[in-house]
């Protein structure tokens, strides 16, 4: 829709994750070196966390583009709200293995068959799982256990998991000891600071041939870090119906305000409705607002840019005043 009227080629905020957006910033950068390290390497577990949209899947797919030429035979779980007894089946199927009938027993040997096989073939088996923080200790330890899959000192398979913060009390929970001790590199995903906030949002904007129009102010950028706090999808989401306002009201630039009142939008979408019923019944009602859980980041990074500005102007007033040279009011003591 607002593509043909900006004249892009493509959506430059899509939810999905697409490696051909990859922007590398400090943070993405040092995740995609230890996944490089990860493949060097050839075993154990590589961890990556990071917030709910911080783009550790794109990280993933970016890594698999940049590895297509090499002899790698990947398999990607992204469900993983699964028992013990049904992981080994979805990863056989990951692999492209039919896994119909059959004991756990049977199953275990012909994964390890296909593991061989590949290693045979010049592959190396790589398993990446995404949301491991849906993993439960016993699902992990079934994971842990295909580790053990060898050719004299090589292991047949390494393991790639991603998962939000709150996979690392799994991973140090009591049990955990034998999985820590076969993970060689973890690495938690941050968000991007106000500066590379604006260089993502441009990144992705030449991606589809922007030209600079419409135009972003400074400020603006400043409300997108605000609101989003850096984290990628978020970025995406506001961005998308920014632009979409842009094209509904025929803007060609984009200031604080028009930021503001995407932002307003928003909220208010997913604010919760006041029931007609509540109302009839009597029922008190307290007024509430949504709350964006980057509101403190928000009212922060507003006092900071406040103070800067402000010191900004006393420095420059100050430059503007001729202070008399302080070596002239030095008193010259007579030696004679």
């Amino acid at each position: 829709m607002y593509e043909t009227y900006y004249g892009l080629r493509d959506k430059p905020f899509r939810l999905v994750p697409d490696p051909a957006f990859f922007f590398a910033s400090k943070g993405h950068k040092r995740a995609l070196s230890y996944l490089e390290y990860g493949i060097s390497q050839g075993e154990g577990f590589i961890v990556i966390t990071g917030e709910v949209g911080a783009g550790k899947t794109t990280l993933v797919r970016n890594l698999f583009k940049k590895f297509e030429s090499t002899k790698i035979v990947a398999a990607h779980l992204a469900n993983t709200h699964l028992d013990p007894d049904n992981i080994l089946k979805v990863v056989a199927g990951a692999f492209g293995m039919s896994c119909e009938g059959g004991s756990k027993a049977t199953l275990l040997m012909e994964l390890e068959k296909f593991l061989q096989q590949s290693h045979l073939n010049g592959l190396q088996a790589l398993l990446v799982v995404d949301e491991a923080q849906n993993l439960t200790p016993k699902t992990l330890e079934e994971l842990r256990m295909l580790s053990n899959f060898q050719v004299g000192d090589k292991s047949l398979l390494q393991t790639f998991l991603l998962g939000q913060p709150e996979f690392r009390k799994t991973l140090h929970s009591q049990g955990m000891e034998q999985l820590r001790q076969r993970v060689i590199a973890t690495y938690h995903l941050g968000p991007m600071d106000v500066e590379e906030t604006q260089a993502y949002i441009e990144h992705r904007l030449r991606t589809v041939g922007w030209q600079g129009e419409p135009s972003f102010s400074k400020e603006a950028f400043f409300e997108i870090f605000a609101y989003s706090g850096g984290i990628p999808r978020k970025i995406n989401t506001l961005c998308d119906r920014l632009f979409l306002m842009g094209y509904l009201e025929e803007l060609q630039a984009f200031g604080t305000s028009e930021v503001k009142e995407v932002i307003r939008d928003i909220e208010q979408e997913f604010s919760l409705p006041v029931e007609a019923s509540d109302i009839e019944a009597g029922t008190t009602l307290v007024a509430t607002e949504s709350v964006n859980p980057t509101d403190g980041l928000q009212d922060m990074y507003e006092k900071l840019y406040k103070l800067e500005q402000t010191m900004l102007t006393l420095l420059t007033a100050l430059n503007s005043i001729n202070f008399p040279s302080p070596i002239e009011n030095i008193p010259v003591e007579n030696n004679q």
